[in-house]
């Protein structure tokens, strides 16, 4: 007897679609099939797409930030994310100065525990390195976190590392199975292009992408791609926004190195212009958008498989907060909302042939298993896998409202966005958290994913 079969859905995978029953039995998908029967509950999804859940590899909650916190902690982080169809949440924990990266790890589980409605793991973001956290990085990783992240910006937030450091983690990475990320910005021409505007009073949001625009970005992607080649470490940059990056990062994957990218949801779907809008202080964020070069890049490595990923770099804040530097760009708290909105964005996309389906579920659920250490229990749709399991009705229309979504913010980047298709079920662990734009989990249901090292 199973616990659960999703009945006459199309199964969506990376490489295939076909028509299926699944079957769940003690939180894990027992078997696909077709005709299968005996379950205490069956659901119809006759007409809609059976997905595996998403994986969010990339946000921010609770993070202190910009002189506030930012607005979604674990509870309504995670609870967003299931409502549209993430079941599984990567979130970064920000050593500070002077401590331990498992300490700075343990202080986040603790937080996190009792409030995640989905199962979560971590990335550690270093900042101070001396020996004994380099030497540290194994007890991290035997902790279940096997990748972390630098920043090449935010000096004066005194969260950047220089290029030394840098070099000593892409080495230390490379003789232990870790996988080292990294935003890039370059710092300096930033700080400079700032101090520029602001003696000049070009205050306005627009000056926030001006202070950091293509070039800038670009600079830092082939500087950090240059040391990863020189020292054969494997790379994975985060949020790439800008097309000259991409076209490092394609000619790295063609030499033959192991580059990886992620891009992100608003860096697809909206373009620096915003930044002109009378609200565009909400899309203020680090890299900003970029112009319709960047994107259509982005697009094309989308298509072409050189994006191996789509995350948020989920991290809102209310509007009163952005409303800090309405008269100064700089005051901005850094970060958009997107957690909810990743995988319907993706999927309406692929129903209007800007992607496949398939190549939709590889970016936001197997390829980020596959990255960060979590093949074999989730990102995929096989029998002895977790049962995170979303179905997407493709012809539901829906308009993303802010009163509609699901996180602690009282506006969206999203608002009006018309999709075709949308999530209806969502799945964890066999568990039903979502059903037709209701939450259903449970706060503290989630569970902390220890990962492992790259072979």
């Amino acid at each position: 007897m199973f616990d659960l079969i999703i009945k006459n859905g199309t199964v969506i995978t990376p490489k295939e679609s076909f028509k299926a029953d699944l079957a769940v039995t003690g939180g894990k998908i027992a078997c696909l099939g077709q005709g299968l029967e005996g379950a205490k509950e069956v659901y119809d999804a006759e007409g809609k797409f059976i997905l595996p859940g998403g994986i969010d590899v990339h946000t921010h909650l609770a993070m202190p930030f910009g002189g506030t916190v930012s607005s979604d902690d674990y509870f309504t982080g995670t609870r967003a994310a299931a409502c549209g169809g993430v079941t599984t949440v990567f979130d970064y924990v920000i050593q500070r100065k002077g401590q331990g990266l498992v300490e700075a790890a343990d202080l986040r589980l603790k937080m996190a525990e009792p409030e995640a409605c989905v199962d979560f793991a971590f990335h550690v973001a270093i900042t101070d390195l001396n020996d004994k956290i380099l030497n540290e990085i194994t007890s991290c990783i035997a902790y279940g976190i096997p990748s972390f992240k630098v920043f090449t910006v935010y000096k004066k937030e005194g969260m950047m590392v220089d290029d030394g450091v840098l070099v000593k983690l892409l080495e230390k990475s490379a003789q232990v199975g870790a996988l080292i990320n990294v935003h890039a910005e370059n710092p300096d021409v930033i700080d400079m292009r700032i101090e520029q505007f602001l003696k000049e009073g070009k205050t306005s949001a627009w000056y926030h992408y001006l202070s950091r625009p293509e070039f800038v970005e670009a600079e830092a992607d082939k500087r950090v791609i240059h040391w990863a080649k020189s020292l054969n470490a494997p790379l994975y940059i985060v949020h790439l926004a800008n097309k000259e990056g991409m076209e490092e990062v394609i000619r790295a994957k063609d030499e033959g190195y192991p580059i990886y990218a992620e891009t992100c949801p608003q860096y697809l779907a909206f373009t620096c212009d915003v930044y002109k809008r009378e609200d565009g202080r909400n899309f203020v964020c680090s890299p900003p958008m970029k112009g319709q070069e960047s994107q259509d890049a982005l697009w094309q490595g989308i298509r072409s498989g050189d994006i191996d990923t789509v995350a948020t770099d989920h991290c809102p804040f209310t509007s009163a907060e952005k409303d800090w530097g309405k008269d100064n760009f700089t005051k901005i708290p850094n970060g958009c909302m997107g957690i909810e909105n990743l995988y319907p964005y993706l999927l309406d996309a692929a129903g209007k042939g800007r992607l496949s389906y398939n190549r939709a579920v590889e970016l936001v659920s197997a390829n980020p298993a596959k990255l960060f250490g979590l093949a074999g229990r989730k990102g995929s749709l096989q029998p002895g896998f977790d049962a995170d399991v979303v179905v997407y009705d493709p012809k539901k229309d829906f308009t993303i409202k802010q009163t509609t979504m699901h996180s602690a913010t009282d506006y969206t980047i999203w608002e009006g966005t018309q999709l075709k298709g949308y999530p209806v079920r969502t799945y964890s662990r066999g568990s039903l958290v979502y059903k037709d734009g209701e939450f259903l989990g449970q706060k503290g249901y989630g569970k902390y994913l220890k990962r492992n090292p790259r072979s």
